[in-house]
């Protein structure tokens, strides 16, 4: 991996895994939410899977890593979770998403730091 590629990486994995255990948290909040307040909170976090999804795509564009194509696979699969009522099982769908975009970034660390960046 070239050390530009490199850099993206791992601020693309770094900040995937962030959302994505923000996304996960939120997920899991729902289901304690009150059925008159369910419907909102649920449109909300489907705004917001949406947006994290479309920032790992652009992840995988910009650095042809597979991994993060995973990633937005698996997150493809908790929206429609959450889209069936069914954001307990979402958040384990979300954990296969966060594996896969810290993937990218571990390896683009160790690169980095082999070059003395880190």
């Amino acid at each position: 991996m070239d050390l530009p590629t490199a850099v993206k990486s791992y601020q693309f994995g770094e900040r995937a895994k962030s959302e994505l255990i923000i996304v996960s948290q939120l997920c899991l909040a729902l289901t304690g939410f009150a059925d008159t307040q369910k419907s909102g909170g649920k449109k909300m976090l489907l705004l917001l899977m949406e947006q994290v999804r479309a920032e790992i795509l652009f992840a995988a564009h910009s650095t042809g890593d597979k991994e993060f194509e995973r990633a937005a696979a698996s997150l493809n699969e908790a929206i429609s979770l959450v889209e069936s009522e069914q954001p307990e099982k979402a958040a384990e769908k979300l954990a296969l998403a966060i594996s896969a975009s810290t993937t990218p970034a571990q390896l683009a660390w160790q690169e980095l730091s082999d070059h003395g960046l880190l």
